[in-house]
């Protein structure tokens, strides 16, 4: 597996190193231990987690601007942990409203030793940090009027809003309340994924 994942890395411009590639791969392993049990992902095969998981999320890397992040409804991880593992300097809060993930993310913090990540267990809209955000991360909201809508007392002033989405994404923009506006439109290539992935960018207005 780590032979596939230093192969799908070279199709990008990500640059790890073999501890990182190695903590990718534990946490996949991890993910497919905890998934029999937990039902943490529909993905069942740990090759298919490398792309549609790990390499889904890293993409999103060169993209972040700041030094602390929230990843709103994380789920497993995703993307948090695997940018967690990315950027080691950097401040990761994932955030979730089941025990069960929150459970698996503190065995990936202890097992991983990654202490830049904090896993939260809470509904979004009930956490209110002493200290906004540089940004807010979401790769699973149904849509970003709900993401935006829930999350906006997240960022600090200065503070961005990472959209993960799949599709187009145009209908859903046009539909943005008028507290944001588009930095910026991001396609991301997805090594050996056969679909479409974009990165909105937000900005408190």
């Amino acid at each position: 597996m780590l032979d596939q994942l230093r192969s799908l890395v070279a199709q990008t411009s990500l640059s790890l190193s073999e501890q990182q590639l190695q903590q990718c791969i534990d946490y996949v392993q991890l993910l497919d231990k905890w998934n029999s049990a937990y039902n943490l992902t529909s993905v069942r095969d740990p090759q298919e987690m490398l792309i549609k998981h790990v390499m889904d999320s890293l993409v999103v890397a060169p993209h972040l601007i700041g030094e602390r992040f929230i990843d709103v409804g994380t789920g497993p991880g995703l993307p948090g942990v695997l940018l967690a593992i990315y950027y080691p300097d950097k401040d990761f809060t994932l955030l979730d409203s089941l025990g069960k993930r929150i459970r698996f993310l503190n065995q990936v913090k202890l097992q991983l030793k990654l202490s830049n990540i904090h896993p939260l267990q809470s509904r979004v809209e009930d956490h209110h940090p002493e200290q906004g955000y540089d940004g807010v991360i979401s790769r699973a909201f149904a849509s970003m009027n709900d993401m935006l809508s829930w999350c906006k007392h997240l960022p600090q002033v200065n503070g961005r809003f990472f959209a993960m989405k799949a599709a187009a994404v145009q209908e859903e923009i046009a539909a943005l309340p008028d507290f944001v506006k588009v930095a910026s439109v991001q396609p991301l290539a997805v090594p050996q994924l056969q679909a479409q992935r974009h990165l909105v960018i937000l900005l408190p207005c």
